[in-house]
């Protein structure tokens, strides 16, 4: 997008930040992809880098509840050596994010991610719909472990002092949604009469279903690729570098991130 066209756009979208009350953030994998984590679906992405290997196992079963249970050697090599995010460091998406929370407007995060970067970043209102990579918990006794336990662990399969396995607190395909966060989500879009989704192809159901229950005036779609999103709001739509979009936002506003 050139220059003028894209000023233009920031200054629209500074317009409707501002004038909002309750602005919620939908957020991908693409939201993370500038503090250098992959996201999944595109050409660059976790899905499509050959790893010689995980080559003969698809993505999704690599993600699996299937895979965790009946291959746990391959379920945890391929969590230790693609989901560590430790040292990943949040970039202006989740620096804006947090500031503007803390200016009351917006009222809740809902990320399809795993990273805990918007945590990391300041934000206090997530709701992790997908879990979090920085949780670990026993599948027998449910007891906690630190974020670092099956980074850390010598063990191929962690186990527990009970002797079960212990897991990240992620969902897996083939598992349920955590109830809470779920909850939490839904009413936030509900409540909001701004709602920005960014960094995703909304095509990991049923994430992506819960945008249908925004009923707000205006929607911000902000994605490399263009997404149908077929919602009675007024839409901006735009295809541009999210870090480029957010800086430009924080300028405006006299934000510092």
């Amino acid at each position: 997008m050139e220059q003028k066209k894209f000023d233009q756009a920031i200054a629209e979208l500074d317009a409707w930040i501002q004038e909002a009350q309750h602005i919620v953030f939908f957020g991908g994998a693409g939201v993370s992809t500038a503090s250098g984590i992959p996201d999944f679906r595109s050409k660059d992405g976790l899905y499509n880098q050959h790893d010689v290997r995980f080559e003969q196992y698809r993505p999704e079963y690599l993600l699996s509840h299937s895979c965790l249970v009946n291959e746990p050697k391959v379920y945890f090599e391929f969590h230790r050596q693609k989901m560590d995010t430790r040292k990943i460091q949040p970039n202006n998406a989740h620096k804006y994010l947090a500031a503007l929370e803390k200016t009351g407007k917006l009222t809740g995060i809902v990320t399809q991610n795993i990273d805990g970067l918007h945590q990391k970043a300041g934000s206090r209102k997530v709701f992790e719909i997908h879990g979090s990579a920085l949780r670990n918990y026993c599948m027998s006794c449910g007891k906690r472990y630190p974020a670092d336990y099956i980074f850390e662990s010598q063990e191929p399969i962690p186990h527990c002092s009970c002797g079960g396995v212990i897991r990240p607190d992620i969902t897996l395909y083939e598992e349920m949604l955590p109830e809470e966060a779920v909850e939490n989500a839904v009413r936030a879009i509900a409540e909001a009469d701004l709602m920005i989704i960014a960094g995703t192809s909304l095509t990991v159901y049923p994430a992506a279903s819960f945008i249908n229950y925004f009923h707000g005036k205006r929607l911000v779609i902000l994605n490399r690729d263009p997404l149908s999103v077929r919602l009675k709001a007024e839409t901006l739509s735009l295809t541009e570098d999210m870090d480029r979009v957010f800086a430009a936002l924080a300028e405006k506003e006299h934000i510092q991130l």
